[in-house]
């Protein structure tokens, strides 16, 4: 089994607030990630799939082709958007960088090659923290 990883990254803003709470009780978890205007991340995304390499191409997977599908479905919906508004993926969800992991993944799943398996999307929102999602 062999492992590749490609790096992508997006900017895109966000707010962490739950419409059922108070102003006072959003603040008091969020912090100021409940920001009335919003807050922006400078994200790095690590997608890694898996399988076999083919012995005709020496390729798990051509890097141009995944490089390109994470753009078409997962970066050209989120780089300068906002996350609570712009990306019909997380409508209705809170806009955690975990709830967006995991959206990442199933906007690339349907789309892989029969031959590989997505292993881990690994999202960073800061350079310190990071999120990591094995479906």
């Amino acid at each position: 089994m062999v492992y590749l990883t490609r790096l992508e990254h997006f900017n895109a803003a966000h707010k962490l607030y739950n419409p059922n709470w108070s102003k006072e009780q959003n603040e008091a978890v969020f912090g100021v990630c409940a920001n009335e205007n919003w807050h922006g991340h400078n994200f790095e995304l690590f997608v890694t799939v898996k399988g076999e390499v083919d012995a005709d191409t020496g390729f798990l997977m051509d890097v141009k082709q995944l490089s390109k599908l994470i753009q078409e479905k997962v970066i050209k919906h989120l780089d300068h958007k906002n996350l609570n508004l712009d990306v019909p993926f997380l409508a209705g969800k809170m806009c955690s960088t975990e709830n967006l992991a995991m959206g990442i993944w199933e906007q690339l799943v349907p789309h892989l090659p029969a031959h590989v398996q997505l292993h881990c999307v690994k999202l960073y929102e800061t350079p310190r923290i990071y999120v990591e999602y094995f479906g």
